[in-house]
């Protein structure tokens, strides 16, 4: 699949799409609170975002039943919302796309829950401040791995685990498109030049306890393999000559 530049007419409606999905994560995260199921927050997305009168991007999407990725504590990426409870001192990541006008808005949050643990707080302020890190790599001119180079040096350094099997991606009028974004440097690859009008979704899914992952029995939900606590935070962004610009920040 080819990196399509968006015109400014593009980046309005991919505005309103990611503006949707960033308040439908953050609406849902407001509403955490211990003994909720996983369910009950795909439902705040759901509503949220059918009255928007948006469509929710991952319904279907290659056959998941949610409106929302639901993943706690250990689960790093495609939790299936279900019977799970949250309970004080989980940490909850949304991961949420809206698809409204033609265009996909797509983005993420870890939440706490209740009081946390230290271990937890510091994974949520370094894979949150991460992203940031990326983002601000993402201008006109520089390459690719730049990005993933940010993101992994922030991690890295302070000891996390970063999940290579998956990454972020661009986006636009598919929810996935190219180019795909690791959080890491694969050697001797710099990656594409940026460019006015990519719109790139920048990821970080950072562990406490090394790289490792597995896919469990439903097909879909991801886990440390060491059982250590994951993070997952994402916005989509436009490259601009005047910077890069997050197209997900919620509105509330």
């Amino acid at each position: 699949m080819s990196i399509t530049i968006k015109s400014k007419t593009d980046l309005e409606k991919m505005r309103i799409a990611g503006r949707i999905a960033g308040t439908a994560c953050h609406v849902a995260g407001r509403a955490l609170e211990p003994g909720m199921t996983t369910k009950e927050i795909d439902k705040i997305v759901h509503d949220y975002i059918v009255g928007q009168g948006a469509v929710p991007s991952f319904l279907g999407y290659g056959g998941f039943p949610g409106s929302a990725c639901v993943s706690v504590n250990e689960e790093v990426i495609h939790g299936i919302p279900g019977s799970r409870k949250i309970k004080s001192g989980d940490i909850v990541s949304i991961d949420v796309g809206a698809y409204i006008n033609g265009f996909h808005g797509d983005t993420c949050y870890t939440f706490p829950v209740g009081k946390i643990s230290q271990e937890a707080q510091d994974l949520l302020d370094v894979t949150n401040a991460s992203l940031y890190e990326g983002i601000k790599a993402a201008v006109v001119g520089a390459r690719l791995y730049e990005v993933s180079g940010a993101v992994e040096r922030y991690c890295a350094s302070r000891g996390y685990g970063i999940v290579r099997e998956y990454c972020g991606h661009g986006i636009g009028r598919d929810l996935h498109e190219s180019p795909e974004v690791p959080n890491y440097v694969q050697a001797g690859r710099k990656g594409i030049r940026l460019q006015a009008g990519m719109c790139i979704c920048i990821e970080p899914m950072i562990n406490v306890k090394g790289d490792a992952i597995r896919v469990c029995r439903d097909g879909w939900t991801v886990r440390t393999k060491s059982g250590s606590l994951s993070a997952h935070f994402e916005h989509a962004i436009a490259i601009t000559q005047d910077g890069p610009v997050i197209l997900t920040e919620p509105e509330l």
